[in-house]
């Protein structure tokens, strides 16, 4: 399976102003958010990222994503679904997730696999491991 290691930026954050409806929740905060995101490298395009999140003030926040992703992957172009989710917390396992199967487009129908999303000295990395038929 290839694995490739993909920079990327977001470049916009757009926070849904209505807070999530989930009952009393005492002080845990839920709320959702678009995110849009530039991939630099072997991934060469951009994203369009629903997400949802809670938390308790400037505690760890848990998410959860899906994200579509327009661009070229090794040179081939299409467009696929990422779902994935995590705690941003020190010590705290990588977010990680899966190429939705079936979401590929054009020359990425059939596209498989999955992902874990680090940051170093130089920002946001993806990791991706995947196959194509």
């Amino acid at each position: 399976m290839p694995f490739v290691e993909v920079r990327f930026e977001v470049t916009g954050w757009e926070p849904d102003p209505s807070p999530l409806e989930l009952g009393d929740a005492g002080p845990v905060a839920f709320g959702r958010a678009t995110l849009r995101k530039k991939f630099t490298g072997a991934l060469a395009g951009t994203s369009v990222v629903s997400m949802t999140s809670a938390g308790v003030g400037e505690a760890p926040v848990g998410y959860s994503a899906l994200e579509l992703v327009t661009g070229a992957l090794d040179g081939r172009a299409g467009t696929f679904v990422l779902q994935h989710s995590g705690v941003v917390d020190d010590g705290a396992p990588s977010p990680s997730g899966v190429v939705l199967p079936g979401t590929g487009t054009g020359q990425l129908s059939g596209l498989r696999g999955t992902l874990t999303i680090e940051h170093d000295e130089s920002g946001p990395v993806l990791h991706l491991d995947y196959r194509l038929p």
